[in-house]
């Protein structure tokens, strides 16, 4: 057991949970040779760069998750990982992944099918998913997450029409959070904080609890 494991959660979890996310990391090491499903340089320390950094999001969300939606998914970091722990933790929730690109979406789709994840993958832009939300989705999600999608005004943009007034927002930051929370604020009121990630030294895992736009005669 490493600090981060411990750290992250992921020491924690069932043998039956560790082995799924084993089956996903040789499906991305496998997948990697032919799609770039994440940065070469980091493919040899996926356990940590990865699979670790998303874990720690669970001690962040609420304890009452049914829907989580990941935006923007990737290779399925972090939905794809909460999908898998959450049968552990949070047995009968749902994860959804939105993902544009076709290649990507075949890899999640993969794992899922590999692990029996419950987890659906929506293959669009977050544009176009934003439309009939309810039908889409499947409902107003407890959490909705993101990594390295946009900076926080555009992504704010992107989440507002899932967003409802229980929904919590968890997403993986820079430095530059305080400075892309400063510029939000001239379009949204919103409620959030921070905590430092134990992955990423410069990291933070921005949580946010509400999210309105701000008034045009407010915000002139």
């Amino acid at each position: 057991m490493t600090d981060v494991e411990s750290l992250s959660g992921l020491a924690a979890v069932s043998r039956e949970t560790h082995e799924r996310l084993e089956i996903y990391r040789a499906l991305l090491v496998k997948w990697q040779a032919s799609i770039n499903l994440v940065a070469p340089s980091t493919v040899d320390t996926a356990w940590e760069r990865h699979f670790a950094d998303s874990a720690q999001l669970l001690a962040h969300a609420p304890d009452d998750i049914k829907l989580w939606l990941d935006v923007g998914s990737g290779a399925g970091f972090p939905g794809l990982v909460m999908g898998i722990m959450m049968m552990e933790t949070h047995p009968g929730a749902e994860a959804v992944l939105i993902e544009s690109d076709t290649r990507k979406c075949a890899f999640l789709q993969t794992v899922i099918a590999q692990t029996k994840a419950p987890v659906r993958v929506l293959p669009m832009r977050v544009e176009k998913a934003a439309e009939n939300v309810v039908e889409r989705v499947g409902g107003y999600p407890d959490v909705i997450s993101a990594r390295a999608v946009a900076p926080l005004p555009k992504l704010l943009e992107m989440i507002a029409p899932f967003w409802s007034q229980d929904s919590t927002g968890l997403f993986m930051k820079g430095r530059d959070v305080v400075l892309e929370l400063t510029e939000a604020a001239k379009c949204w009121t919103i409620k959030a904080s921070h905590a430092p990630s134990i992955t990423a030294g410069d990291g933070v895992i921005l949580k946010l609890e509400e999210l309105a736009r701000v008034r045009a005669e407010t915000a002139n």
